[in-house]
């Protein structure tokens, strides 16, 4: 069972300006803001970005992406339009991916970091 995820960041504004549209779209809020880490949420953080603890730079994981999973593919087109508008690049425009499931309807970004994060929901509507 997951608690909670965490990406690294170099700008924890810049994070900020980004994320606060983003999940908001998703329904999380700012849960967390503290000096080297903001958090979001619905309730408790589930999902963070820090400044790396050892000090380093922070740099993107090859091959890792977070998907948060919404109710509606509006939730996922506003997704989509919040995090483009605010500093990310369409790295997946939202659409069906069948190769995936025959209703698997999802959005892939870049956060202004490079992390790839996707909105996605099973439903027909």
């Amino acid at each position: 069972m997951l608690h909670h995820i965490s990406l690294g960041t170099a700008d924890l504004e810049r994070a900020r300006a980004f994320y606060d549209p983003v999940m908001h779209e998703l329904g999380m809020r700012r849960t967390l803001d503290v000096s080297d880490a903001i958090g979001y949420g619905a309730g408790i953080t589930v999902f963070s970005l820090n400044l790396p603890a050892n000090g380093g730079a922070a740099s993107v994981g090859n091959g890792v992406h977070v998907a948060f999973e919404v109710e509606k593919r509006a939730a996922v087109d506003a997704f989509f339009k919040a995090a483009t508008a605010h500093g990310g690049s369409a790295d997946g425009a939202p659409g069906l991916r069948p190769e995936y499931d025959a209703n698997y309807y999802a959005a892939f970004v870049r956060d202004p970091e490079g992390n790839k994060i996707e909105a996605v929901t099973f439903t027909a509507a």
